[in-house]
């Protein structure tokens, strides 16, 4: 029985080999066949595109992993490069040759007019103006503490004493031409009004820069108004602090 079962698996197996050689046989003869027909040249040619369309993606990517001095070429300009003149550029348009032109005299640029002398200058009626130009809110203040202790403290200190990191590193250096910032909280400053105080941030006075440059218009008058609660704080009676705020100051 082994045997007849044997001759039977055999003789059911090489049914299924037979095609799939001959199968495999037809198909490397039909790849020959067409080898054969076409010509050499043809082949040859589709080589070389395939490896020329390969040129392009190598180009780029050499591009974007090399660095150069020289720019980049841009097939969609997309306002890459305008047809502008740069700093110190000649021009022959004009007459001096120079591409960069004065400001035109009498104009004043959109959105720069600044005709409130309060807010601006600090002045109300050719006076010294006595109030804030900006209404006092906490934000405000909060605003104001914000930009005195990075522009003001350094020398001014943070309780206004004058005794900043900065003037402390000078007197311990010993600088001999080192002038002491003011006390920004004795009666002499209270007594100053917030148009000559706003006025000594924007243009400095004496040894002290101005800082109208770095800080906001809005800004200074919020450091003005920090100041004063700041001075307001070093001199109040127990009686004007409210009364859910006392146990706070024990």
């Amino acid at each position: 029985m082994n045997e007849s079962h044997s001759d039977e698996s055999c003789t059911n197996e090489s049914p299924m080999n037979k095609p799939r050689e001959n199968e495999s046989y037809t198909n490397a003869s039909y790849v020959s066949d067409v080898r054969s027909s076409v010509p050499r040249w043809i082949i040859y040619i589709t080589v070389v595109a395939v490896v020329m369309s390969w040129l392009p993606l190598a180009l780029i990517a050499r591009a974007r992993a090399m660095r150069s001095s020289d720019p980049k070429i841009h097939i969609v300009q997309d306002m890459g490069i305008q047809p502008k003149y740069k700093a110190q550029a000649r021009s022959e348009i004009f007459a001096d040759s120079r591409a960069m032109r004065p400001n035109v005299p009498d104009t004043i640029a959109r959105g720069q007019l600044r005709d409130d002398d309060h807010l601006y200058r600090g002045r109300v009626n050719d006076d010294w103006a006595k109030y804030n130009a900006v209404p006092i809110t906490e934000a405000l203040v909060r605003r104001g503490q914000q930009r005195f202790e990075i522009y003001c403290a350094p020398c001014h200190g943070l309780a206004g004493a004058g005794d900043g990191p900065i003037h402390q590193r000078a007197v311990k250096l010993g600088e001999p031409k080192w002038v002491p910032p003011a006390l920004l909280v004795n009666q002499q400053r209270r007594e100053q009004v917030e148009g000559y105080l706003f006025d000594i941030i924007t243009n400095g006075i004496r040894n002290m820069p101005a800082y109208g440059p770095q800080v906001l218009t809005e800004d200074r008058w919020a450091i003005i108004a920090y100041l004063r609660a700041l001075q307001l704080s070093r001199d109040v009676s127990i009686q004007e602090v409210p009364v859910s705020e006392r146990d706070r100051l024990r």
